[in-house]
């Protein structure tokens, strides 16, 4: 089955912060991660430099490439530094990651 992950650490949130699933919203220096599991990309984000790491809202949603998983991770990650309650792309937009 195919995997892949991505992780980038020190994204500082815009205004508005990052929605979260189980911690609302999360403001400050954050770490982002995607993993990709051949259907879909799951996108949690975390404190940086925690253990605890809270699914960003909207996630998971269909992917079906790596490379889409890549640019998915990429667009998350300038969502959360553009924040507003920055959350994952909903499967209406993600028309070039599917």
């Amino acid at each position: 089955m195919a995997r892949a992950t991505w992780t980038t650490k020190g994204v500082f949130t815009g205004h508005g912060g990052a929605r979260t699933d189980g911690a609302g919203i999360m403001t400050g220096n954050l770490t982002v991660h995607t993993t990709w599991d051949g259907k879909q990309a799951d996108v949690a984000v975390r404190y940086t430099d925690t253990a605890r790491w809270f699914a960003l809202a909207g996630s998971p949603v269909p992917c079906h490439s790596e490379q889409g998983s890549r640019q998915l991770h990429q667009a998350v990650v300038e969502a959360v530094r553009a924040g507003g309650g920055a959350a994952v792309p909903q499967p209406a937009r993600l028309g070039r990651w599917l």
